[in-house]
């Protein structure tokens, strides 16, 4: 199986350039399986729904959120009624949504999509180890699914490596996000597990993770609180990693970073 993960959608740049690649990729890489991290894609912070439906038209299969997700209240609805939106799965109970789908990517073929948001700096949310443990008990790699992705949306490296490692072979991809600066440790673990801590994101990186550098710098040189954050607008890199997986296992058998247009420098998969 052919997979695409794009990171953290920043603001309109972002959102305008996966839409302009989105197609294309699918199209030159042949994928089966794309999933695209949004939480920030409204304006920096959170999802409309509108927004939702120009990714998934573009060719998302699956949209994934993280500490962001709630600040879009609009969402609420839109996020019960469509399984194809995720947020951390360990949220507590009785959040709207879910934090993982099962859908079938062609050819009778089934991937299972996780998203779980980590505890380091973060909010104090439900252990991300033990409550996707307990999921993905009820499936088998390489049986009951073909392929399993999580999206592990976290500020610390270590947390992030110690997911990776603890479900090594049991898993196809793990992949970081949140922090918007792509790493890299793409590699494929001992287990077979497609590991990398952090896909980077979509948007200006001319910027301070996105943000208008201008305001982003103003608060840590004066360390008050100002106007709100704005995404900065110039032109955006597409970053995401694409990974292909036996068919027979689940496992990957390769991991590539992508990084399309903007300021970093350029990588595209080989296919």
């Amino acid at each position: 199986m052919r997979i695409l993960f794009l990171g953290d959608v920043v603001g309109r740049s972002g959102r305008e350039a996966v839409l302009a690649w989105l197609p294309r990729l699918r199209a030159e890489l042949r994928v089966d399986l794309a999933i695209v991290n949004a939480e920030n894609a409204s304006h920096g912070f959170g999802l409309a729904p509108d927004m939702a439906r120009t990714l998934f038209a573009a060719g998302a299969d699956v949209i994934s959120l993280g500490n962001h997700a709630w600040d879009r209240k609009e969402l609420l609805p839109y996020i019960a009624e469509n399984p194809r939106l995720i947020r951390p799965l360990n949220y507590p109970p009785g959040t709207p949504g879910a934090g993982l789908v099962s859908l079938e990517v062609g050819d009778g073929r089934r991937a299972l999509v996780l998203n779980v948001m980590g505890r380091l700096f973060m909010d104090a949310l439900d252990c991300p180890f033990r409550t996707s443990a307990q999921e993905l008990a009820k499936h088998r790699l390489g049986g009951t699914v073909h392929a399993i992705v999580v999206d592990f949306h976290a500020e610390a490296t270590s947390e992030k490596m110690a997911f990776a490692h603890s479900f090594d072979g049991q898993v196809s991809l793990v992949v970081g996000t949140h922090t918007h600066t792509p790493t890299a440790d793409h590699q494929v673990l001992p287990g077979g597990t497609a590991y990398v801590s952090d896909a980077g994101m979509c948007g200006d990186y001319d910027s301070v993770i996105g943000m208008a550098k201008q305001g982003a710098a103003a608060r840590f040189w004066r360390k008050l609180p100002g106007e709100r954050l704005a995404p900065a607008e110039g032109e955006a890199t597409v970053c995401g990693v694409f990974v292909e997986t036996d068919e027979r296992t689940g496992l990957a058998k390769r991991i590539e970073p992508l990084r399309l247009g903007g300021r970093l420098s350029q990588a595209m998969p080989a296919v």
